[in-house]
């Protein structure tokens, strides 16, 4: 009896967030939360829920602009070692937006295990920003090597992390940052104090932040004070920059 082979797994796009532009002039991909080690499938809904409020916001606040917003979903739900599953499949999406786009800049905005994704597949030509929230990064002194930071080199970077984060250490970001800072001017790191990993406390004050610095990167648009100062300011405080209670209260939609 012949066997039948085993599927191929493979990565892909959600649906865009809202009507698709006729004319696509920016693209977001959201990359979720993941496990460190599991071969398991990721479940769909799930997936988008974590990085839903952020799609959402992104593709209402772009829409003039010609911003496309999608979720990628992954292979698998774990990092797994050195396959770096979840960077590949982040590389695959931004190769799958020019392929299906064009020639436009891309955004990676991931969220966990997606943001260290973003952080990872940043080196690929179309992608000219990343945005890392509450980012899971390995233990210095446990991981084989450091965190590498040369592919982010001529990207804007900006990284959102509560100060009580049980589940992902702040001061991991916050190191990496620093380490980026020394050969990229365009890095900034927030701090929601107080927040915990899901920053559900300043909700939407990072969601506002998010919309801030995507549409300053992705098309042009003017970065608000703080996120300037931050870029601006010479480290630690530019990488310890507080997310004021309020901000970006008057671009909430």
């Amino acid at each position: 009896m012949a066997q039948q082979a085993t599927p191929v797994r493979t990565a892909r796009l959600g649906r865009a967030f809202g009507p698709e532009p006729t004319a696509v002039s920016g693209v977001v991909l959201l990359l979720p939360g993941g496990d460190e080690v599991s071969d398991r499938r990721p479940s769909p809904l799930l997936a988008t829920a974590s990085v839903r409020a952020l799609g959402r916001r992104l593709a209402r606040a772009g829409r003039a602009e010609g911003l496309a917003a999608h979720v990628v979903h992954y292979r698998y739900r774990g990092w797994n070692g050195s396959e770096a599953h979840l960077a590949r499949d982040a590389e695959w999406a931004a190769d799958a937006a020019v392929r299906r786009y064009g020639d436009v800049p891309v955004c990676l905005a991931g969220l966990d295990m997606g943001g260290r994704a973003a952080l990872h597949a940043a080196g690929h030509e179309a992608v000219n920003s990343v945005l890392a929230v509450a980012p899971w990064l390995p233990e210095d002194d446990v991981a084989a090597e450091p965190e590498p930071v040369r592919q982010l080199a001529g990207r804007r970077v900006l990284i959102v992390h509560g100060t009580n984060d049980e589940r992902t250490d702040p001061e991991l970001s916050f190191r990496l940052a620093a380490r980026v800072k020394k050969a990229n001017r365009d890095v900034c790191r927030f701090e929601v104090h107080g927040d915990r990993h899901g920053l559900h406390q300043y909700r939407d004050e990072v969601l506002a932040l998010a919309e801030d610095f995507v549409m300053g990167a992705l098309f042009g648009r003017p970065f608000s004070r703080p996120v300037e100062d931050a870029f601006a300011a010479p480290p630690p405080i530019g990488l310890r920059m507080p997310l004021a209670a309020g901000f970006g209260s008057t671009l909430r939609r």
